[in-house]
Formats: C-alpha cells, sequence, structure tokens
C-alpha cells in the first residue's frame, strides 16, 4: 500500500498504513491552522482487495456537518469521478475502496489542477473575442489572470464573475469553464447576443496558491479572501487587490462569485439584500435572474440557502455585498455542494464536474434575461 499526495492540490497525511482495514489519514489545515476540510490524495494497493480509509481528524474539520451524507470522489482515469462509500461516525471519516486499478484518485471534490488551469486560459485566449490581462501576482509569485470577453465598448454593461475565492471549492472552476466554452460558442444565440450587450471579466481562480497547496479556504498567508473586499491589502490579500482596482477601472454591472457550500446539498444563489443601497430595482433584477436561472436549469432550487441578511446589515467585506454596494449593481454568490444536489439526485456521481459545466452554461441564459435592465 501506498498514499501520495505530493502533487498540485494533493492534500493527506499519512498516520498509519498497517491495517488495510483501518488505513488512518489527517487532513493538513490550511495556512494558519483555522480551516482544512479538502482533501486530495492518490492510493496504490493490490486489485481486487478492499480497503478502509479512515480521516481521523474529520471531527474537528471547519465543518462536520459537511460530512453528513456525504461520500468522496474518486477516480481511475482522473477524468471520470464517481463516489465512494463514505460513513461519517464518532468524529471519524471512512472510505471504502474495493480496487479495479493499481492506483486511484480520491478527493473531496473533483479536482480542478492548476495545469487544467493553465490549459483553460491557453485554449479560450485563441478566440478573437478573448484577450487575457495579468493583473498581478499573488504571495507564491503566481500569476492571478483575468479573460476579458468583448470588444470594451463602454456602452455595453459589464459583467463580472470570479470563482475560487476559497480555492477548495473545485466546483467553482467547473462551472467557469462550461461558461466561458459557451460564451465563445460563435453558433449559440444566446452568447451571440450576451456579448451583444455586454463586455464580460472573469477570473477562473481567485485563489491559485491555495489551490495548489491543496488548502479549502485561504490563500498563502492564511486570509479567507472573500473577507477582505472592504480593505484589501498587497500584504496580505493581493488577490483580491487586483481584482478590485480592475473592477473600479471597467465599472459593475452584475457580479456573479461562484462558491460551494460544504453542507447543503442544494444549488442556490445568496444575494445582497442586506446592502445599504438595496431598492426595488435591485429587488426586481434579482427576481427576474432567479426565476430565470430557474426556468434554464432544474439543477437550481429557492426553497433552500442562506438567510437573508436584515436591511442594512450585510457583511461589506464578503465579495458579492462590497461589490452590489459599490457599484450598486446586481451581485450574488452562487453555491454548489459538495454533496449530492438533492433537487436531482444521482447515486452514482452526486454533484459533478458535467453538472457544473451544464450550470455554467444556464447561467449564461438567466444573464441574458436581465442584461437589458442592468443599467
Amino acid at each position: 500500500m501506498r498514499i501520495s499526495a505530493n502533487f498540485d492540490g494533493g492534500n493527506i497525511q499519512v498516520i498509519s498504513l498497517d491495517n488495510k482495514d483501518d488505513i488512518r489519514l489527517a487532513i493538513r489545515p490550511d495556512q494558519g491552522g483555522e480551516f482544512y476540510q479538502w482533501f486530495n490524495f492518490r492510493f496504490e494497493g493490490q486489485v481486487g482487495n478492499s480497503y478502509t480509509l479512515n480521516i481521523i481528524n474529520a471531527g474537528s474539520a471547519s465543518y462536520p456537518k459537511g460530512w453528513e451524507n456525504y461520500q468522496a470522489v474518486a477516480s481511475y482515469d482522473r477524468q471520470h469521478w464517481f463516489r465512494l462509500p463514505t460513513k461519517y461516525e464518532d468524529g471519524k471519516l471512512s472510505i471504502n475502496v474495493e480496487l479495479d486499478a493499481d492506483a486511484i484518485q480520491i478527493a473531496y471534490f473533483a479536482p480542478y489542477s492548476y495545469e487544467r488551469h493553465l490549459d483553460l486560459l491557453s485554449a479560450v485566449q485563441v478566440h478573437p473575442e478573448v484577450s487575457l490581462e495579468h493583473l498581478g501576482l499573488t504571495l507564491d509569485g503566481r500569476d492571478l489572470t483575468l479573460v476579458k470577453v468583448g470588444d470594451g465598448d463602454s456602452s455595453k454593461r459589464n459583467i463580472w464573475i470570479t470563482a475560487r475565492q476559497h480555492p477548495g471549492e473545485t466546483m467553482a472552476e467547473w462551472l467557469v469553464e462550461g461558461l466561458l466554452y459557451r460564451l465563445l460558442d460563435s453558433d449559440d444565440p444566446v452568447s451571440k447576443q450576451l456579448l451583444d450587450k455586454a463586455n464580460f471579466y472573469v477570473v477562473p481562480n481567485m485563489n491559485p496558491d491555495g489551490s495548489a497547496r491543496g488548502h479549502l479556504r485561504t490563500n498563502a498567508a492564511g486570509v479567507n479572501l472573500n473577507r477582505e473586499w472592504q480593505t484589501p491589502s498587497l500584504e496580505k490579500s493581493p488577490e483580491v487587490y487586483h481584482v478590485v482596482q480592475k473592477m473600479k477601472e471597467t465599472g459593475v454591472d452584475l457580479f456573479y462569485d461562484v462558491h460551494g457550500d460544504e453542507g447543503l446539498p442544494y444549488v442556490f444563489l445568496a444575494g445582497c439584500e442586506g446592502i445599504p443601497c438595496w431598492d426595488e430595482r435591485l429587488t426586481q433584477l434579482q427576481q427576474e435572474f432567479a426565476s430565470a436561472l430557474l426556468l434554464v436549469s432544474p439543477d437550481f432550487q429557492t426553497e433552500h440557502g442562506y438567510e437573508k441578511d436584515e436591511p442594512g446589515k450585510a457583511n461589506l467585506t464578503i465579495g458579492s455585498n462590497w461589490v452590489g454596494e459599490t457599484f450598486n449593481c446586481l451581485s450574488n454568490t452562487l453555491e454548489m455542494p459538495f454533496k449530492d444536489n438533492d433537487n436531482l439526485a444521482d447515486p452514482l456521481v452526486g454533484w459533478s464536474p458535467e453538472r457544473c459545466l451544464y450550470l455554467g452554461e444556464a447561467s449564461l441564459t438567466a444573464m441574458l434575461a436581465v442584461v437589458d435592465k442592468l443599467r
């Protein structure tokens, strides 16, 4: 038996490999030690054998309720991901594996590697409507890249999309991949009309350092980027700092910040109803956007989600709240599950990269439904 996490996005610590029915593992915390839940490792054993892998520090993870009814994801070819029988009990997450090949990769959710991120940037840049802009460097010296789609016409609406402020929420970049490829499909009438009306500014990965380090929630300094928007700094949160500077340059008419939620097995929006400038216009836009997304994606629902902030009580350090207030615009956090989507369950794969891609495509139709009313 052998376990390795020494690769991009890897995270696991081996405590004991002595017993194949009680392989003992622990998740390594993010920088700063406040958060952990993301795991991603490669397990090698004997084909045909059954193994039980126990993550013994699961009970003190950031979101223990996230383990309830959760099933770990796995892949033999790192392309197709499926769920493994998983049980959470007495603070321990137990994953059962029956090997069909010599090695299997096991993760909290299907990883979206930094190499795939670079592949995405390289693929979209060849489109005539696309240009890449280097916004700045992260603390570990990685590029923070903005994908610009459109001609920059100032009379058009400016739509901003960000993903993976929390790096372990890999479903966010899967969604952006689906959204970008549809947006760049010259035969797609929704995309064609959107680009006639709007410029798109997309940051597929807001936290490349945390992604490569195998963090759940923070950057290289141990900072939760989604609490930095009011006062970002080059010392602690250069990722947010550079995006905020660019937003001030372009303006924002619609903001879509894409995330994953550990606990809730649903796709839902978290709006910014508690910001001081919230009014009837923003209420109407929010309702129309949500209604359109309901119509085009059965994966989306509005019954389950977060409680709305009281009027004027929104936390303005959070991205969607700060952007909504600063630019008086339609601004949402989109949340997707790490588990299955109970609204449309799939016991074999649960919520999956493929479903994320489709939701990204559907998101464009919802944007088209409101684009003419954003100003």
